[in-house]
């Protein structure tokens, strides 16, 4: 019989995507000629919101700012542990003004904002599990990110290298199943667990991740390409793509419940539920 979940309550920030657009390329899911439905980018991602909020989640938004297209990507903005704010710097220049806008929104919030002084780009490369933060490099954030990240912080970062360009950032190939406040105990060494998967690791990569989590879900390429592991979950309920169906079976069986969300507009810009949901820890 698949384990009962427990679900536990998050505060997600979030950015509307009024502005939303695909004016750049740069990443393989981006084309310059793209042409993008505002308005059903607009109601996919309120209903995401509204699948949150229906779930006991406090969700916030941060006001979007003309000319930033891809602001409605509020996990590359920062990384949130115990009310630390650990904040980002992009690797492309179109988007490092979202640097400015987020730091307004963590200040007015009552946070002190952390710049990095390598680039970082927030929960796009830095997924915590546990009693590790699991840190991406390869494409975005430098390995040089990571060791400012552990110095902040005082956790382990353990550094993983992305080698497919499709996977350009950490959360398109991995989340966190269940963390140390929502663990079941019987999966990676310290009650947390993943879903992954494999070829968008290198094989060292590879190898650290199947020691420290033996029992992780591991997907397929094609539920990866349907943005399958561009998930969160609340320890129970899974936000996931609805395209990602073997995904989507995996969960099931493990005692999850997924949630199907369609964010397929947003995909054009090469992000998915997580890209658009940064966790306030």
């Amino acid at each position: 019989m698949p384990q009962t979940r427990v679900p536990r309550p998050r505060r997600y920030l979030t950015c509307p995507p009024r502005f939303f657009d695909v004016r750049y390329a740069i990443n393989p899911w981006m084309r310059e000629d793209t042409v993008v439905d505002t308005a059903l980018a607009q109601a996919q991602w309120e209903t995401l919101i509204r699948t949150y909020s229906d779930h006991g989640h406090r969700v916030e938004t941060a006001e979007p700012v003309p000319g930033l297209p891809d602001m409605v990507f509020a996990a590359n903005s920062a990384l949130v542990l115990a009310g630390r704010v650990f904040g980002s710097r992009f690797h492309a220049p179109q988007r490092r003004p979202e640097q400015l806008a987020y730091t307004s929104w963590f200040k007015a919030a009552g946070f002190e904002v952390h710049p990095p002084e390598a680039v970082c780009e927030g929960e796009g490369d830095l997924v915590p599990a546990g009693r590790f933060v699991l840190a991406g490099t390869g494409f975005r954030t430098t390995r040089a990110a990571h060791q400012e990240v552990q110095e902040f912080f005082g956790v382990p970062v353990i550094s993983l290298l992305l080698v497919d360009p499709y996977f350009y950032h950490l959360d398109t190939a991995l989340f966190t199943l269940d963390d140390e406040n929502g663990g079941d105990g019987g999966t990676g060494e310290d009650g947390a667990n993943i879903a992954y998967y494999p070829g968008a690791f290198s094989p060292g990569s590879r190898e650290v991740l199947e020691r420290l989590f033996p029992d992780a879900l591991i997907a397929t390429r094609d539920d990866a390409m349907a943005f399958g592991l561009n998930s969160v979950s609340d320890g129970r309920h899974v936000f996931v793509a609805p395209r990602a169906t073997g995904l989507i079976a995996q969960l099931t069986d493990r005692g999850y419940v997924p949630v199907p969300v369609d964010l397929s507009e947003l995909h054009k810009a090469g992000g998915g539920i997580k890209c658009c949901t940064q966790e306030i820890r």
